[in-house]
């Protein structure tokens, strides 16, 4: 690191960063059959909830990644292509990624009403994208959408206690990047704070207008 003056305030600087190899935007969406899942207790009351007390019309989800692992990296196998009329070696990856599920549903007002949660569900699925991510670098991928709908509600009376069966659409939209840690040498200005926003003083009372049209007109009454 060589030590030259540099004009304008600029520093030779070493920095840690990230260099990333390859990104892409990827968007998945899947099924999940949600079967005999127990309607719960009344929250309120204690009492073991049937269909009767609940609206089927207003089962929802919701679904995160799980709190460990929730994505893995199974394995990488270099694979040739030919992209523009050069070959390249990139990388096959499988992806594991591991969800929980959550089912709600509404009571009706005649059981308190409110909101129940009737099932935390775990579930995996994996997938395969190509990227240049060669051994070495890391591959992370983040989620910019992460998002389920019901698709099909129908509970289940005939047994006890009364089960719910949902079916559901997952959808994602992911980032997937290939990263390696490098340091780099770069000629950079440093920053400045802005300059402060000025407050707006406190306005000056103004008088609304008038109409002239119709009041005060100047007229006289003889």
């Amino acid at each position: 690191m060589q030590a030259n003056n540099f004009s304008g305030g600029q520093e030779l600087l070493c920095i840690n960063t990230e260099k990333v190899y390859d990104w892409i935007l990827n968007e998945a969406t899947f099924d999940l059959n949600l079967m005999d899942m127990e309607l719960p207790a009344n929250p309120k009351t204690g009492e073991e909830l049937t269909c009767a007390d609940i609206d089927i019309d207003t089962v929802t989800c919701t679904v995160t990644p799980c709190d460990t692992e929730p994505i893995v990296i199974l394995d990488r196998v270099d694979q040739d292509f030919v992209i523009d009329g050069t070959e390249v070696t990139l990388q096959l990856v499988n992806i594991r990624k591991n969800f929980v599920v959550t089912v709600f549903v509404d009571l009706l007002p005649e059981v308190c009403g409110g909101t129940v949660e009737v099932c935390e569900a775990y579930f995996t699925r994996c997938e395969q994208v190509v990227l240049c991510a060669p051994e070495g670098t890391e591959i992370d991928v983040s989620y910019t959408d992460l998002d389920c709908f019901v698709c099909t509600a129908a509970c289940d009376d005939s047994v006890h206690p009364n089960e719910l069966d949902v079916t559901l659409t997952v959808r994602l939209c992911q980032s997937i990047q290939s990263t390696f840690d490098v340091t780099l040498e770069i000629v950079a200005d440093f920053c400045e704070p802005r300059d402060v926003l000025p407050v707006t003083p406190c306005p000056t009372p103004t008088m609304p207008p008038q109409c002239p049209v119709i009041f005060p007109n100047n007229g006289c009454i003889d």
